[in-house]
C-alpha cells in the first residue's frame, strides 16, 4: 500500500527487453536520489509513477535498482517503457502517516493531459480520464496521477471521456515529475480505493450485502 506522497524523483536510466517477442516484459534500471535506497532491500515494493513494482537487484554505490515489468503491466501503464524521470514512493509502513490517501499501486487506466499551465503561483492540470473511470471521479475527491495523490477541483463529462481539473501547488511541481508534463502526455491513473467498494456494495445482490451472521 502507498499514500500518493512522492518520496523521491528518480530516472529510468536503461530499459532492457526480457525476450524477443511482444509477450516478453522489460527490465528497468532506475537511478534514485542520494540516500534513497539506504533502507531498501531485495523484494521491497516501490511505486514507479504509481505502479507498484518489486526491487530485483540493488547497486547502492551507483544509487540504482532494477525491476522487472511484465508485458501486461507495460500495456496497462504509461511512461515505464523508456528512459526518463519517474515519481518514486516506497511502500507504506504500518506506523507511517497517511499524508495523501490509500493507494494500492494498481493503475486503473491511462489518462491524457489536456491542459497544463500556471495560474498565479500554482498550476492547473487537466486530465482526460477514460469514460469507464468517470463515475469514480468527484468534486473534492481523490485521484492518483502518476503516483501523486491529488484533489479533484472540477469534473466534466465529455463525449471522449471525463475531464478533471486539479490544482498543483509549487511544492508539488518542484518535488515530483509532474512538472515535466505537457498537453498530450499520457499519465497513469488510480481511482480512490473507497469508491471501488461503494460501487461493489451498490451493485451487489441483497444476499451479498446482508450483514454478517444475519439471514439474507
Amino acid at each position: 500500500m502507498f499514500t500518493g506522497i512522492i518520496t523521491g524523483v528518480g530516472r529510468i536510466a536503461a530499459v532492457h527487453p526480457l525476450g524477443s517477442s511482444d509477450q516478453h516484459g522489460k527490465r528497468l534500471c532506475v537511478e534514485a536520489p542520494p540516500g534513497y535506497l539506504d533502507d531498501v532491500g531485495l523484494g521491497d515494493s516501490i511505486a514507479l509513477n504509481g505502479a507498484c513494482m518489486t526491487v530485483t537487484t540493488l547497486d547502492l554505490p551507483q544509487r540504482q535498482f532494477t525491476i522487472d515489468i511484465s508485458a501486461e503491466s507495460l500495456d496497462k501503464t504509461a511512461g515505464l517503457d523508456q528512459p526518463g524521470p519517474v515519481n518514486l514512493e516506497k511502500a507504506l509502513r504500518a506506523h507511517d502517516r497517511l499524508g495523501g490517501h490509500i493507494v494500492s499501486g494498481h493503475v486503473d487506466g491511462i489518462g491524457r493531459v489536456t491542459h497544463f499551465a500556471q495560474v498565479g503561483e500554482s498550476w492547473e492540470l487537466r486530465v482526460l480520464a477514460p469514460t469507464a473511470l468517470g463515475k469514480y471521479l468527484a468534486y473534492k475527491g481523490s485521484i492518483t496521477v502518476n503516483g501523486v495523490s491529488l484533489t479533484v477541483n472540477r469534473v466534466q463529462d465529455l463525449a471522449e471521456g471525463c475531464e478533471c481539473s486539479i490544482n498543483l501547488i509549487p511544492h508539488t511541481v518542484e518535488n515530483t515529475a509532474l512538472g515535466h508534463l505537457k498537453a498530450g502526455s499520457p499519465v497513469n491513473l488510480e481511482i480512490d480505493l473507497i469508491a471501488r467498494y461503494v460501487e461493489r456494495m451498490l451493485a451487489a445482490s441483497p444476499a451479498l450485502t446482508a450483514p454478517v451472521g444475519s439471514a439474507a
